[in-house]
């Protein structure tokens, strides 16, 4: 090989190389995102250092659904992990720890915890989930920071980040798929 070629070929990896950092740049940055749950407001279903990949793609396509398991910011300085309870025009409420969805009862076999009664007409003076919000509680009912709270209250879509989509710590509960309504199977 002469040292024109073996340049060329140098060139060819280096343009390679800097044509797939673009990509996993841009897929970073548009497509998915890493997440570090901290805190223990899902638990038993995520605990403290999980780590998530969050599809951002999700609801670029698609309204978020009920159940599914979201990122959102909650402030300028902090990121929750909470699930979707209600979706706009939706009516929530809870008594005897039984959820009620537009006053039809959902089972959900992903909590472990009693969850106290209220309303959202209570706790936030509607009737029912506004327009381009969505209403989460987490699933540790006695120890999460939720949409029964007024800091948190309802959540607007405009500030999912996205819908997590693959835990892949720790190693023993890889799991993809994490989100939706699988979580009431």
């Amino acid at each position: 090989m002469n040292s024109k070629s073996i340049l060329r070929e140098v060139l060819d990896f280096v343009k390679t190389l800097i044509i797939f950092m673009v990509i996993v740049i841009l897929l970073r940055v548009f497509l998915f995102a890493n997440f570090n749950v901290s805190g223990e407001s899902m638990a038993n279903n995520f605990h403290d250092g999980d780590k998530l990949i969050v599809s951002k793609l999700s609801y670029l396509i698609s309204d978020p659904e009920r159940f599914d398991v979201i990122i959102f910011h909650a402030n300028n300085k902090q990121d929750f992990i909470k699930r979707v309870i209600g979706v706009p025009g939706d009516k929530i409420h809870y008594k005897d720890n039984m959820l009620y969805v537009n006053d039809q009862p959902i089972q959900e076999n992903y909590l472990e915890q009693v969850t106290l009664d209220f309303t959202m007409n209570e706790l936030l003076g509607s009737e029912t989930v506004p327009e381009g919000h969505v209403f989460v509680l987490g699933d540790n009912r006695t120890n999460s920071q939720d949409s029964r709270s007024p800091q948190v209250g309802f959540v607007p879509i405009d500030n999912i980040i996205g819908k997590v989509s693959v835990r892949y710590l720790p190693y023993d509960k890889f799991d993809i798929g994490v989100s939706g309504n699988q979580a009431l199977k």
